[in-house]
């Protein structure tokens, strides 16, 4: 058996190393969420900054409840391999995580009150903050959040942890650290420090307010396209490195990070990797949330709904790559105007990275979590579009898609991937054939659409009309109608 990656001794010549002593470093960061997004985009571009200028930034990974990664990496001495999917595919090792803690939140909370973490960090996905995006403040009705508030001395989920550790540092005289959110969340700094806000101000108000006064919470956007490890991952990486790697990713080449720079206990030199440091990240942020995101979920369903298993099948399809475009132009209309942005050449640069043949991006891994992704990623740009007049077909295109894939799966009694995927399931139960009743309890859900769209009878009338289509006709004629129309 090939002897396991544990140094980077005998590595091959082709295969990038650290370009600094890993043991000279200490751990500066505690990230939240070590599944392999965060080890494709932050880990690297931390992994550059120690290169360039050094520094005590080196991280600790953490995953509140799985183990695995975090034994792979401990395992392989905090190394791993991310494998960068081209013409010409390139391996590079990582040492930047100093140890891993898997599934154990008394060891995540002792690390997050060292002195010595000065920025915490976190990609946990949308679903695990617990907060109430429409309320921005702590969603007591999260089981994470209604544990911890019982049990505040042993918390589980993030606005737990995050307050218990904060509470500790300032009983302590310790600095806080900054938190520093990089999920696809919108005005993420925001929103976080409004959940973690709620959540300290229903045990202390005290507490609320010095961390209102105190800690910082820049926003952050955050863009690479990460597919699922499979087999051939692991095979290739061996085949490359001539190592088993059990921690490894793959990704594509392209990458960006844009933050703003409000870090009070300092930061790494992560603009050494590429990262853009702004005073405001929104415009950013909404770019990537409408146009990149939202295709995605569009692609997600229509490719699941054509037997297209893959991003880069959607794109290829002639029927349904003009639709994403279409989307796309959409979104972008809903930009803010002089913030230098480039929505056609952004779109050009996003068909082009979707269509990247070595990247097997499942349609099935995008569409998890919808009523989590979707208010941002459609229902907050087709908002702006009616207030303005403007056309929201696309969005009614990409919705009634989205409403026939659930159908689907409630045809044959399976709920989809989403923390509402019950409810969704019994509510395209409850419909049955009645499209009209699908599409207005569905999109009647607390906090998934706002009024100025639930309450247009121009966009609902047609989502219904879409969907009474696509359940009779089936979606291909009816995206080949959307060409013609």
């Amino acid at each position: 058996m090939t002897a396991r990656l544990t140094s980077l001794g005998d590595l091959p010549p082709s295969v990038r190393r650290p370009a600094y002593d890993s043991a000279a470093h200490g751990a500066g960061i505690l990230h939240l969420g070590l599944g392999a997004f965060h080890r494709a985009h932050q880990a690297i571009f931390t992994d550059d900054a120690l290169a360039a200028e050094g520094g005590d930034w080196r991280i600790i990974g953490a995953n509140l409840r799985s183990r695995d990664i975090a034994q792979a990496l401990n395992a392989q001495n905090g190394l791993y391999t991310v494998l960068e999917r081209s013409e010409q595919d390139r391996a590079r090792v990582i040492a930047i995580h100093a140890y891993a803690i898997g599934g154990d939140a008394a060891e995540i909370l002792r690390t997050a009150c060292d002195p010595a973490i000065r920025i915490l960090s976190l990609t946990v996905s949308e679903k695990a903050y617990g907060i109430d995006r429409t309320a921005m403040d702590a969603d007591t009705g999260h089981p994470a959040v209604a544990h911890d508030l019982m049990q505040q001395q042993a918390p589980q989920g993030v606005l737990g942890i995050i307050s218990a550790a904060l509470a500790a540092r300032r009983d302590a005289g310790t600095a806080p650290f900054t938190v520093l959110c990089c999920d696809n969340l919108p005005d993420n700094g925001a929103l976080l420090r409004a959940g973690v806000t709620g959540f300290a101000r229903r045990l202390d108000p005290g507490l609320a307010d010095w961390i209102a006064d105190n800690v910082a919470f820049p926003a952050t956007m955050v863009d690479r396209i990460t597919p699922a490890v499979t087999d051939k991952t692991l095979a290739d990486v061996e085949a490359m490195t001539g190592r088993r790697d059990l921690a490894c990713v793959e990704t594509e080449p392209f990458s960006q990070w844009v933050i703003e720079d409000h870090f009070p206990q300092g930061r790494p030199a992560w603009e050494a990797g590429g990262a853009q440091f702004v005073r405001d990240v929104r415009a950013h942020e909404a770019m990537k949330l409408r146009m990149l995101n939202g295709s995605h979920s569009l692609i997600a369903y229509a490719g699941q709904m054509l037997g297209l298993p893959f991003v880069r099948d959607a794109v290829a399809d002639p029927d349904l790559a003009p639709l994403i475009r279409r989307h796309m132009r959409a979104a972008g209309t809903t930009l803010p105007q002089g913030a230098g942005l480039d929505p056609d050449g952004y779109a050009m640069a996003l068909m082009a990275r979707f269509a990247n043949p070595a990247i097997a991006h499942q349609t099935r891994q995008i569409a998890m979590d919808g009523t989590e992704k979707l208010p941002q990623r459609w229902f907050a740009p087709a908002a702006e579009v009616l207030e303005a007049g403007g056309d929201a077909r696309p969005f009614a295109l990409a919705t009634a898609t989205w409403l026939a894939w659930l159908s689907q799966l409630a045809a044959v009694g399976q709920a989809p991937d989403d923390p509402r995927g019950a409810a969704l399931l019994d509510l395209a139960r409850r419909a049955g054939s009645d499209d009209a009743a699908l599409t207005r309890s569905v999109l009647a859900l607390p906090g998934l659409a706002p009024a100025s769209v639930t309450g247009n009878p121009a966009f609902t009338e047609t989502v219904q009309a879409m969907l009474s289509r696509i359940r009779r006709d089936g979606l291909r004629p009816v995206l080949k109608a959307e060409l013609t129309a």
